[in-house]
Parts: C-alpha cells; sequence; structure tokens
C-alpha cells in the first residue's frame, strides 16, 4: 500500500520523525507501505533542505532524449523501410553523409527512435530458470549436508536475525545454527568454512535457489559460494522451486528450532546465538531421534575423512590453454571478449577448439557451452552439475 493520499504530508512527517527517534528504516517501511527505495529518497530530501523536501517535486523532464527534427526522424524511418537489414550504425552514416550540415545523431539516438516504431527485433536473453536437480538418498554421515536459512525473525534490538543451519542428512546431526544479521554470502562463506575445519567436507550439499545458494540471474543459476563448493569438490543438489518438502528432514529440525530456540527472542544477535549454541547442544547430544531408533546424533555422527585443506589451483592440461576470468566475469581470447559469468571471477577455466573458430569452455571437469569467435557469445550447454546418486 503507498502513502496515503489525502494526509500525504503528514504521513511523510511522521515517518521522518519516528526515524529521527531512532526506529529502524526497514520497519518502517514495511509499517507504512513503502518500499526501502523510496524510504530513504524522503530521508535524504529531509537531511539535504528539511521539511520542504517532503512535498512533491515536478516530474516534467528538464530536456527531452532523443529528441529530433521529424524531417530527420521520417527519413530515419524511411531509410529503414528501403533497408531492413540496416541497423543504427549504418542508417546514422547514410544521415551523415546525405544531410552534412544538419548535427548527426548518435547511433543510440537513431535506435531509439527506430526501437520506439517497432523496427527493431528484439533477442531475448537466455535466463536460468531453477528446476531443481535429481535429490540423493544418503545413507552415511556426511554424503548428505543441508543447509537453508530458518525464516529472519526480529530481535529485542529491533534488528534481524538470518539463522544460518547446517545438518548432516542421515544422522540429523546438526552442524551449525549461526545468527547472523544478514544473509549475505560473504558471512555465508564464513559459516561454511569454519564447519569444513571443524568437521571435514561433506560429498554433497543441499540447498534451496535462493541468494546466497543461488543466483537467478548467473550462469546456471550458480553462486560464488557453489562455485566454491564445486572447486572444493562438493557436488550440489537444488530442491525444486516451491517444494520445501525435498528436505523434510531439515525443515522438521527447523520447526523444533522456532519453538524452543526463538521465543522469546533474544536481545541482540550474540544474546540469541548463546540460545541457539544451547539448542544445538541440546538437539545433538540430548534429544533422542526416533528415526535413529531412540540414539541422539551425536552417537551417529562421524567427522568427514575428506580433511578441508582450502583451493587448489586447477589447470587445464587437456585443453588448448588455461585462462582466469576477469573480475568482470570475461575472458578475453584473441582479442575477443567472453561474457561468463561474474561467479566465476578469479577462477581458472579451460578453453579448447573443437572446430575452426568453436570454442569449448570448461570449469574443472564441467563443460559449461561453446562459443564462436565472430559472435564472441556464450551458448549454454545442458546443466553440467549433476549429482551423482550412489
Amino acid at each position: 500500500m503507498p502513502w496515503k493520499e489525502s494526509v500525504l504530508m503528514d504521513e511523510r512527517m511522521k515517518f521522518v520523525g519516528r526515524l529521527l527517534e531512532g526506529e529502524k528504516m526497514a520497519f518502517l517501511c514495511r509499517e507504512f507501505g513503502i518500499s526501502r527505495k523510496t524510504g530513504y529518497k524522503f530521508w535524504d530530501r529531509y537531511n539535504q533542505i528539511g521539511l520542504h523536501g517532503l512535498t512533491d517535486r515536478a516530474r516534467r523532464p528538464k530536456r527531452y532524449a532523443n529528441q529530433l527534427p521529424m524531417q530527420i526522424e521520417k527519413e530515419i524511418i524511411r531509410i529503414k523501410h528501403d533497408k531492413p537489414s540496416w541497423g543504427a550504425p549504418k542508417i546514422r552514416e547514410i544521415l551523415r553523409r546525405k544531410y552534412p550540415e544538419v548535427k548527426t545523431p548518435a547511433r543510440s539516438t537513431v535506435h531509439c527512435i527506430l526501437d520506439r516504431h517497432g523496427l527493431v527485433k528484439r533477442h531475448r536473453r537466455r535466463r536460468f530458470h531453477a528446476q531443481g536437480t535429481t535429490l540423493s538418498v544418503a545413507t552415511h554421515p556426511n554424503d548428505l549436508w543441508c543447509a537453508d536459512y530458518k525464516g529472519e525473525f526480529m530481535l529485542s534490538d529491533r534488528r534481524y536475525c538470518y539463522p544460518l543451519t547446517i545438518t548432516d542428512f542421515s544422522s540429523r546431526y546438526l552442524l551449525s545454527c549461526e545468527a547472523l544479521g544478514s544473509n549475505a554470502e560473504v558471512y555465508a562463506f564464513d559459516v561454511f568454512e569454519r564447519v569444513f575445519k571443524e568437521r571435514g567436507l561433506p560429498r554433497t550439499i543441499r540447498t534451496d535457489n535462493g541468494v546466497p545458494f543461488a543466483s537467478p540471474h548467473a550462469l546456471f543459476g550458480l553462486s560464488k559460494l557453489a562455485v566454491w563448493w564445486l572447486r572444493l569438490g562438493i557436488m550440489i543438489e537444488r530442491i525444486k522451486p516451491g517444494h520445501p518438502q525435498q528436505n523434510g528432514r531439515h525443515e522438521r529440525m527447523h520447526l523444533t528450532l522456532k519453538k524452543e530456540a526463538t521465543h522469546p527472542a533474544g536481545e541482540n544477535l550474540l544474546q540469541q546465538q548463546e540460545t541457539f549454541d544451547r539448542f544445538v547442544e541440546e538437539f545433538n547430544t540430548q534429544r533422542p531421534h526416533q528415526a535413529l531408533e531412540m540414539k541422539c546424533p551425536s552417537e551417529v555422527y562421524k567427522p568427514s575423512p575428506r580433511v578441508y585443506r582450502g583451493l587448489e589451483e586447477v589447470s587445464y592440461p587437456f585443453h588448448d590453454r588455461t585462462i582466469t576470468v576477469t573480475c568482470c566475469g570475461r575472458i578475453c581470447i584473441r582479442g575477443k571478449k567472453v561474457n561468463l559469468s561474474t561467479v566465476f571471477s578469479g577462477q581458472n577455466v579451460g578453453v579448447k577448439e573443437v572446430t575452426d573458430g568453436i570454442w569449448l569452455v570448461s570449469f574443472m571437469d564441467y563443460d559449461l557451452g561453446y562459443f564462436d569467435e565472430e559472435s564472441s557469445k556464450l551458448e549454454p550447454l545442458e546443466y553440467p552439475f549433476v549429482p551423482e546418486i550412489v
């Protein structure tokens, strides 16, 4: 629900006043039914020019982009109709030659005019749609770990807590329950690295398709966290979107966690973490599980024999060359720049010319896709990170 129109100024003044009293932006935005972007916009205006900044501003643009004389615009359309295969660069060059006395419009302006008249063929970018992967049934400790964030909840200090939980599938052992202030990727890295050092590496990790485990805009829906797992030799399983029952054991643990460790919520993250630590100890060592024949998880679980030693260098002796992906997610070869994904930034990939001008790109033992030197565009293969079913 947006700002209430009848008392628009009053609502904005109340909103800013409560911010001045120390209330949190996210909480107030939810209460007032506005986005954080809108909330920060009026907060910034108030800090710059006071109460006057809370009034509505004129929306008329100061200038109009891509506005050309009507004769020039008609000539652009005429040329396009005569030469349907020509794009903005060629049409602009014809205008420059035919009308040297008129300032030639930019290529982007010509393209916008063509687009406005429906004369541009749009190429929709292929986007990875999460479908879930084949799910394994693990029978031994560390064959499969499950990870997820229990739903966030507010602490007494009005900050939100995002509990990151990791369990062993076969033994139900709760490996970690960390009270985090955000689900940002950097915090998840720290938690998993600590658990890997303490418990070793699993064979497979199962998660949902949410952040930071996956990224809908990246190649194959990978995230930097998932790429790190692959580098460590850990396979990835994803449940089907909207089917939390595929991670049912983990969700059942979350229900117990919610009942016994979040009501009441802690005063702050440190106090909440103390509650979680007590819960983990009781869950693992004192609470019998019917599925384990009334044993406790600590009586069944054993640390993994696969010791965490960090990342080893990746090389591709059977490819033509090894290339390090740039920070912007590209590889450069023969003067061409090919976009992969920023989740691979800093990683080594192998490239191999399979036919004249056609290259295969691989990451570790997985083939990502092909690109040709003319278009320099990667065409992804089928999802390659399919876990082995034992």
